[in-house]
């Protein structure tokens, strides 16, 4: 006997009992094709309560077949494979990202999609999602998850259903086809002129002094500068390596750990004279700051940790700690966060005439599209800047 093609099928009349009742249908069985690891046909079942509607489902799905676009929709919950999906398929994801994917995942998306069949999620189950996600109060803030979030959860769940796509599991992916809510530009807060004074001047005697005032100047994350070691500070050059942060993790994760740049991109920081003297003077005061803890100093038992030492430390040499500076800081300046001294170092730098990829890279940003999307807003004062300059050579060619 020969054996069957894909598309041909047959049709028989079935009759089952169940619970003592007797119930009667249809049912067909479809080739759709060949199991690649036994050779053998794989068919596929399908029933109705007619004969002619079994027959036309079959034949439908025997025009799939034939054009090589017939598909087995997956038996697994949204659940099922959203963790199948960062277990098995994000490992090349950094610590944060993973910690973001299981914290939206856990608190929002499986809550409310997880039980759906994967094959099953429609744009209407994401929609009205992310509906209730833009007007439900939370318990915990008072208010509704903010558009930002919103577009987060977006595009991690639409990350999941690309990989799903690509495995076989569903056939497109239905986050393609839904609204997400737009988000309003926060507007950066850059420290003034009169409160960069103010600032500099209320930190002369302040134990973290060197530190917000290197971050002013150079534009340094906060978890980049803790984790500054004085092997990257090379003040005959007057340059600064930034290549590394340390990361606050939970202690089951290692506590504070050395990790790659947010972009994974090493940035050459040419220093100004004044923080080349600063960072000098503060080396001699840590020096003696060690001589006075003698071997209750901490990294400093050979030659190569004496060279990776942190710059900033507290008084046995360890590492600085994320939450106490941004407490020092919040003291200091209560309507301002220590990132604010990032945004006061670019907006400094653009009006002072840099160009959009020198602070770029001086920030480490990807691309200086990046900057200038951030950024763009200060381009109305240089342009001022530059009309005004135009105006003065107007003049001195005696127009």
């Amino acid at each position: 006997m020969a054996k069957r093609g894909n598309g041909d099928g047959t049709i028989a009349k079935r009759t089952v009992t169940r619970n003592g009742k007797q119930y009667t249908f249809w049912e067909g069985r479809l080739t759709i094709g060949t199991d690649p690891g036994s050779g053998k046909q794989v068919r596929k079942s399908f029933t109705g309560k007619t004969q002619k509607e079994v027959r036309e489902r079959m034949q439908a799905a025997a025009v799939s077949v034939n054009e090589g676009q017939f598909f087995e929709p997956s038996k697994m919950t949204v659940k099922e494979w959203f963790e199948t999906w960062i277990k098995e398929y994000s490992g090349d994801k950094k610590y944060f990202t993973i910690d973001q994917y299981n914290s939206f995942g856990k608190n929002h998306i499986l809550p409310e999609l997880g039980a759906v069949k994967l094959s099953a999620l429609s744009p209407v189950h994401i929609q009205k999602f992310y509906n209730k996600l833009s007007s439900e109060i939370s318990e915990k803030t008072g208010k509704p998850l903010s558009a930002k979030s919103i577009r987060n959860i977006h595009g991690i769940l639409s990350k999941c259903l690309n990989v799903a796509v690509n495995q076989g599991l569903i056939k497109s992916n239905p986050c393609e086809r839904v609204t997400v809510p737009k988000v309003v530009k926060a507007q950066i807060e850059p420290l003034t002129e009169d409160e960069q004074k103010a600032f500099l001047k209320a930190i002369q005697s302040h134990r973290y002094n060197v530190l917000f005032t290197t971050m002013l100047f150079t534009g340094m994350r906060i978890s980049e500068a803790i984790g500054l070691t004085w092997d990257c500070v090379d003040t005959q050059k007057g340059t600064l390596k930034v290549y590394r942060q340390l990361q606050k993790r939970l202690k089951k994760d290692g506590g504070y750990t050395f990790a790659p740049l947010k972009n994974s991109k090493t940035r050459i920081v040419q220093l100004s004279p004044y923080i080349i003297d600063l960072l000098q003077k503060h080396k001699i005061k840590q020096q003696q700051q060690r001589l006075a803890a003698g071997e209750l100093w901490k990294g400093f038992d050979n030659l190569e940790e004496q060279e990776t030492a942190f710059v900033f430390c507290d008084d046995l040499g360890q590492h600085l700690k994320q939450d106490t500076v941004r407490s020092d800081f919040k003291e200091l300046c209560p309507d301002s966060r220590v990132h604010d001294l990032r945004h006061t170092f670019a907006v400094n730098s653009l009006q002072a005439g840099d160009d959009f990829k020198t602070v770029s890279e001086s920030l480490g940003h990807a691309t200086a599209a990046f900057t200038l999307d951030v950024y763009g807003h200060v381009s109305d004062e240089m342009r001022k800047q530059h009309a005004a300059r135009q105006q003065e050579y107007i003049k001195a060619l005696g127009l």
